[in-house]
């Protein structure tokens, strides 16, 4: 199994920063894309960033390409992937969720095998 923790949510003002991180541990994740979503009550979790194994390919949304930055560090025990989010709108207001998937890249958030209970993000106008 895998097991998915984010942490770094919190309450900004709008035009600031903030940096999310998901710590992924478990069974090996060797292969596998890590992404970032988001889910606002009432409407389907959107999908906001992806990256590959070896960090070769790097993914965004266009609601957030330009503002946030994904990464990741492959540590033995556990894969770390940050999220930095710049420049935040009120409407970032969400649940932050980090994901997993053995498949290729799918924005559609159906297609990711593992998550993460969710860290909420609240950006003040």
């Amino acid at each position: 199994q895998v097991q998915l923790v984010e942490s770094g949510g919190g309450l900004v003002q709008a035009g600031g920063s903030l940096r999310l991180s998901c710590t992924a541990s478990g069974r090996t994740l060797m292969g596998f894309r890590m992404g970032w979503f988001r889910h606002v009550p009432g409407k389907e979790r959107e999908y906001l960033a992806s990256i590959t194994w070896t960090s070769s390919s790097i993914d965004y949304a266009d609601s957030v390409k330009g503002r946030f930055t994904i990464s990741r560090d492959n540590a033995r025990n556990a894969v770390t992937v940050p999220l930095q989010m710049n420049s935040l709108r009120p409407e970032d207001t969400a649940v932050y969720y980090c994901a997993a998937t053995g498949r290729s890249l799918s924005t559609d958030y159906r297609q990711w095998d593992y998550w993460g209970q969710g860290t909420q993000v609240t950006v003040s106008s």
